[in-house]
């Protein structure tokens, strides 16, 4: 963290991204950028929606900046931003993708609070889908690191009830409170009923398996939405519908 830690006056040259931004007063911008070394930060973009502004075409969601900002209430002031480039733009499904991951970071990151390796794994993921990546395999080891860098994981390749490894042939469920355990007749036929291979693949990012790729979606979208507390993403509902990731 940079000397004088997160609520200092003043930061400069933070890498981050833009989550999103919405309008404020007339020609100014509220932006949720997501820096390396301070989390989530709001910043308002003071006069960036003016046609001379020389933050106005740097704003973009993506695209890797270097962020100068000042002030300690909750809401900074951008007093700079430089484009940092080296990243493919996203279009198509893969533009879809990035919303996702920004609607994911937004649920479950709190402001200010720090996810360095949260942020090197969303630069490689943006990397891997502007390269044309399938994005089923990249959506999901950008979801488990999720979980694990906000402090939500669980040991996915460990048997809570068995206290061992899980077995590649056996069928589990995912207990919401205590984990992976073998599969009862008396277990809800919500929870995720999945085979101890695909558990094992998913902890090696290994999604070569049709059956694993399968079963690894039904799992995380669980293991999200029990965080989520039920609240739909739009942007998960919207990719479902085109290419069911």
């Amino acid at each position: 963290m940079t000397e004088g830690g997160r609520h200092q006056a003043r930061v400069q040259e933070q890498p981050g991204l833009i989550l999103h931004s919405y309008p404020w007063r007339e020609t100014s911008l509220i932006v949720d950028a997501f820096t390396r070394e301070h989390g989530r930060v709001a910043l308002v973009a003071k006069g960036a929606k003016r046609p001379h502004s020389a933050l106005r075409g740097v704003l973009q969601t993506f695209q890797p900046l270097s962020l100068f900002w000042s002030g300690k209430a909750e809401v900074r002031t951008l007093t700079k931003a430089e484009w940092v480039g080296g990243m493919l733009p996203l279009s198509g499904q893969a533009l879809l993708c990035g919303f996702y991951l920004n609607e994911l970071l937004v649920k479950f990151c709190a402001r200010e609070d720090p996810y360095e390796s949260l942020f090197d794994h969303y630069l490689r993921t943006l990397t891997r889908l502007g390269h044309g990546e399938p994005p089923a395999p990249v959506l999901r080891t950008f979801e488990r690191a999720l979980l694990q860098e906000s402090g939500y994981a669980v040991a996915l390749d460990w048997c809570t009830k068995e206290g061992a490894t899980v077995r590649p042939e056996q069928i589990y469920v995912f207990h919401p409170e205590r984990g992976v355990r073998p599969q009862l007749r008396s277990d809800p036929s919500h929870w995720p009923q999945v085979r101890g291979k695909t558990l094992l693949d998913l902890t090696r990012d290994d999604y070569a398996d049709p059956a694993t790729a399968a079963e690894a979606k039904y799992l995380m979208r669980f293991l999200l939405n029990q965080h989520l507390q039920g609240v739909p993403l739009a942007t998960r509902q919207i990719l479902m519908e085109l290419q069911q990731l």
